[in-house]
């Protein structure tokens, strides 16, 4: 079993800058594709940012150019660079990992955007 555990999150104005992280309980990102997600009050959790074992990344239209996935293999740990934040970013985010049909989240982190 895999134990992700994120951080980062927090209030932040319009315009500014939060980078999340997701902490492994063990190497996994070798097999696992690394995602994170993010759900706003009231609607569905959507993907925001994929980064693969091979290293390759995939985002969201809507975040594209503003935020950045990348990892740590010594450290265990995924990390989501966001910048020029909008409010409609605000949402709890959450780290998934990824094995063939087995899947496992973190608990996820707040993430609110001030106008």
């Amino acid at each position: 079993q895999v134990q992700l555990v994120e951080s980062g999150g927090g209030l932040v104005q319009a315009g500014g800058s939060l980078r999340l992280s997701c902490a492994a309980s063990r190497n996994i990102f070798s097999t696992r594709i690394m995602e994170w997600y993010r759900q706003a009050p009231g609607k569905q959790r959507d993907l925001v940012a994929t980064i693969t074992p091979g290293g390759s990344t995939n985002y969201a239209d809507s975040v594209k150019g503003r935020f950045t996935i990348s990892r740590d293999n010594a450290k265990n740990t995924v990390y989501l660079q966001m910048n020029s934040l909008k409010p409609e970013d605000t949402a709890v985010y959450y780290c998934k990992a990824t094995y063939f049909r087995y899947e496992n989240w973190g608990q996820g982190t707040q993430v609110t955007v001030s106008s």
